[in-house]
């Protein structure tokens, strides 16, 4: 009896054994097929883009020309067929697009739209990977009346003004004695100067209805990041390297800054200190040391605004702001020790280069947001491990203060004199007023109207707070829109991550909550028109949506492990009463 069992135990290992072969040997032959498949999909696309870019090349004498289409047309095709890896990238490429558009592409625009190369084609495979699998594109039913409803707003704007601009407005050019004239953005007024009178005669600047669909682009282009995000994260595993990935490029991004500020310091790099007259205060491509783009740094003057790894000081700000929060997140809420290590690593290097770049609204913003987020996530009451923290930052900063005290001093004597010299609550009303003054019928100017990007299609107003400048574009309508789809986001994400019962998967949605939570009401300028906040708000906004799932995997998985531990145990009780 005994020797059958044994029989029978050692023909269900063998057989075990034979199929876990037969995987591996499976694995193995698609692993192969896969790597041909994209060896040979890569010659096919250089082999073409090398055809097309080389003739361009020399016919318009533009080397960058041809290497922008010898790189662009495989990485349009590789995010196509491969849309997963290519959001990666996308997030990747993204941190360091300035100093690749400044220092490879020499401020070519196409260099600055090269990250849509990655986002594009992915999001249209992803749409068609959906229809073919019946999966819904709409992945939250209760945002689809308010996104609607904002892409309804947009478009009628897009048509009924950018449109009505561009078929049935002259151009101004071609208007008599129009040198005489000032004009406003949009060309509706003109100012004769001698005698002062005002007369209302519409004309268009530029292309109207290409500016109104890239001021689209930049208003919600962007927005289907919850859809690419809801279906990039799959499980818990790719959540996790979600936030490390993360935290690994705020620390490499972070430690250029320092060394670029390190340049500047002992003269390895001018910045502007040759500069004279109003460009020892203006930041300058020219000036760029290292990494990013535009640069100012006039010490005789007091003046340093750095760019970082971004095309400008203000794209940097924006990223140590928003990686205060990323990096706040991995610090307190992933399981492994060395990751949250890295996380308070990549939380004092914000915390430096927010006093070091000279840019006011990170040395303001960086502390205020780790506050805010150790209140509203509840890591607060985490003390065990909130105390060492705290004990470690607070140390680290002040060291560095006081080796550097004139470098404090003057960030702080900066913006106490930003402040004094325009309070941001006067500012907000001020910009707000400007907006509703220059009202034009019920949606607004147009799109585009004052988005800095899209003046090369025509005249822009600068509009420098986010909600003024929707009331200028869209009006009443298209503001009360976005902001009714923004606040539905606050709502919606809250419940899906509220509803998460597993501990470290809510803890990473509790900070990707806040973040969306402060820049959904965000009033001073415009973060949401910002590399890289812009992309993070819409792609944590999909994050968030999915952790229910990834919840419900998670244990159901917890659940079968357990089960199939209890029946090894019985198992191992069984052979010993054998």
């Amino acid at each position: 009896m005994v020797r059958a069992r044994r029989g029978g135990r050692r023909k269900s290992q063998n057989s075990k054994a034979s199929s876990n072969m037969k995987e591996r040997l499976l694995q193995k032959r698609k692993a192969k097929e896969a790597r041909k498949k994209l060896i040979s999909l890569i010659i096919i696309c250089l082999s073409i883009s090398i055809a097309i870019a080389v003739p361009l090349g020399f016919l318009f004498g533009n080397l960058k020309l041809a290497l922008g289409i010898t790189v662009g047309l495989p990485c349009l095709v590789f995010s196509y067929v491969y849309p997963r890896p290519a959001l990666w990238v996308f997030l990747i490429y993204m941190c360091f697009a300035g100093t690749i558009t400044y220092w490879i592409g020499g401020g070519n625009v196409l260099f600055q739209v090269a990250k849509d190369v990655f986002y594009l084609p992915a999001l249209v495979a992803l749409i068609q990977e959906c229809r073919r699998q019946r999966k819904p594109i709409i992945i939250n039913s209760n945002l689809k009346l308010t996104f609607f409803l904002l892409a309804a707003v947009t478009l009628m704007t897009l048509f009924f003004v950018n449109g009505v601009q561009q078929v049935a407005l002259p151009h101004c050019d071609s208007l008599s004695d129009y040198d005489r004239y000032l004009r406003t953005p949009d060309g509706s007024l003109i100012l004769n100067p001698e005698t002062g009178i005002v007369i209302l005669t519409p004309c268009k600047q530029g292309i109207p209805f290409l500016q109104g669909i890239l001021g689209m682009k930049v208003f919600v282009g962007y927005v289907p990041l919850i859809f690419c995000a809801y279906y990039l994260i799959e499980d818990k595993k790719q959540l996790v390297f979600l936030g490390r990935l993360l935290v690994v490029l705020a620390v490499v991004c972070c430690g250029l800054g320092v060394i670029q500020y390190l340049m500047l310091k002992v003269g390895i790099c001018d910045g502007t200190r040759a500069a004279v007259g109003e460009d020892l205060f203006r930041a300058t491509t020219g000036a760029k040391c290292l990494v990013g783009g535009s640069l100012l740094y006039s010490p005789s003057q007091g003046q340093i605004r750095l760019p970082g790894t971004f095309v400008s000081p203000w794209h940097w700000a924006w990223f140590l702001i928003a990686n205060s929060f990323i990096t706040f997140n991995v610090a307190f809420s992933d399981r492994s020790l060395f990751w949250r290590t890295a996380g308070l690593g990549g939380l004092v290097l914000v915390f430096i280069n927010a006093v070091i770049c000279g840019q006011r609204i990170a040395l303001a913003l960086v502390p205020v947001c780790v506050f805010i987020s150790l209140i509203l996530t509840g890591q607060i009451a985490n003390l065990k491990r909130l105390i060492p923290i705290a004990a470690l930052l607070g140390l680290i900063l002040t060291t560095i203060a006081l080796t550097n005290p004139a470098i404090v001093q003057e960030r702080v004597d900066s913006f106490v004199a930003r402040w004094n010299t325009a309070p941001p609550h006067q500012f907000i009303v001020k910009q707000m007023n400007f907006a509703v003054n220059n009202q034009k019928g019920i949606l607004g100017r147009g799109l585009g109207k004052a988005t800095n990007s899209t003046r090369v299609f025509g005249r822009t107003a600068l509009v420098e707070t986010y909600h003024p400048k929707l009331l200028y574009e869209t009006g009443y309508p298209g503001l009360i829109a976005f902001i009714i789809f923004t606040t539905n986001i606050v709502i919606v994400t809250f419940k899906s991550y509220r509803s998460v019962k597993t501990p470290s998967i809510r803890s990473f949605g509790s900070g990707f909550w806040v973040f969306i939570l402060i820049i959904s009401f965000f009033p001073y300028w415009y973060p949401l028109d910002t590399d890289p906040v812009a992309v993070y708000y819409w792609f944590f906004t999909g994050v968030l949506l999915k952790l229910p799932k990834i919840d419900k995997e998670e244990t159901t998985k917890k659940l079968q492990e357990s089960i199939e531990n209890k029946n090894r145990k019985s198992k191992r009780v069984m052979r010993k009463i054998a």
